[in-house]
């Protein structure tokens, strides 16, 4: 549900499905990140907020899905990746985008997010468009099928987990939530005065208990000095004549259909909550510079 007072609208971005999205575009490798973004929702967003040429931020980059796009639609990426695995694979993707001769730049770096602004090169200090970016929230809503055939075993699940225990995924609600909270304040540092910071996110159960991932990135921007300006729903669904059509996984449908058999009536999500924050237009700081285009041609290496 939108909060009260906020604009709101839908994005039609799962007119395909994942797997098509990124044909051509990534590695066959990618696939088995656990919490990847669909590339039209972050190209949805780099066409909105920005214009060609801007920078485009990704703290918590995973594949690289944000920074690939940028560079395919002439913007500057920059991803920053805890989990060397990733961070590696995410090089691969943009090497993989240069090679198609994009015309935006594209870079990597890897580090813990929550230490930002001392990741990155002091000139991308208030020079940042556009930050688009997931929190991590644990295995239960990622993950692949594979079924050992009739009657051999158990359904499996692989690819739903992101590497060490230490990632914020594994970590309690609260611990989760100042963790992102640090995150954007670190994006508030480097976000230029009226940049925005768009956020995909989605309720999920824990042990039966429902968790408001949206609801806490709400807070953790504003608690991050970030203005709320809209809620909007990207949709995982297609839409053909009116009528959605799902693109669910199996364990989003089983869970559903358990909480249907046991009383607790339940929606078949197919959609992500998008957060839309802003940095205050009339808000500057001494340490912070402005950069023109010229003076951000390092991002690519």
């Amino acid at each position: 549900m939108l909060t009260q007072g906020y604009p709101g609208s839908v994005w039609l971005t799962g007119q395909q499905p994942s797997r098509a999205l990124r044909q051509g575009r990534y590695t066959h490798e990618s696939i088995t990140h656990p919490g990847k973004m669909l590339p039209t929702i972050a190209r949805y967003a780099i066409n909105t907020y920005t214009d060609p040429g801007d920078l485009v931020l990704d703290p918590m980059a995973g594949i690289g899905t944000t920074v690939v796009e940028a560079m395919h639609l002439d913007r500057h990426g920059v991803g920053v990746e805890y989990e060397d695995k990733w961070a590696a694979l995410a090089a691969v993707n943009v090497a993989l985008a240069e090679k198609q001769g994009v015309s935006g730049t594209g870079v990597i770096y890897t580090g813990d997010s929550r230490k930002l602004p001392t990741l990155l090169p002091p000139q991308m200090r208030g020079a940042v468009a556009l930050v688009i970016t997931s929190p991590p929230y644990g295995p239960s809503t990622h993950g692949h099928v594979r079924t050992p055939g009739p009657r051999r075993g158990k359904v499996r699940k692989l690819h739903h987990r992101y590497g060490g225990s230490d990632n914020l995924a594994y970590r309690n609600h609260d611990t989760l939530a100042q963790g992102f909270t640090d995150i954007l304040a670190g994006c508030r540092t480097v976000l230029r005065p009226g940049g925005h910071v768009v956020i995909t996110a989605r309720p999920y159960r824990r042990h039966g208990e429902l968790v408001d991932i949206p609801g806490m990135a709400v807070a953790a921007g504003q608690a991050a000095g970030l203005e709320l300006v809209e809620e909007c729903v990207a949709l995982m669904a297609g839409v053909r004549n009116g009528v959605l059509i799902p693109r669910a996984s199996f364990f989003q449908q089983k869970n559903v259909g358990d909480a249907i058999t046991d009383g607790d009536p339940q929606w078949l999500v197919q959609h992500e909550d998008v957060i839309v924050l802003r940095r205050d237009s009339n808000s500057t700081s001494s340490t912070e510079l402005r950069c023109s285009q010229s003076e951000v041609s390092w991002v690519r290496e």
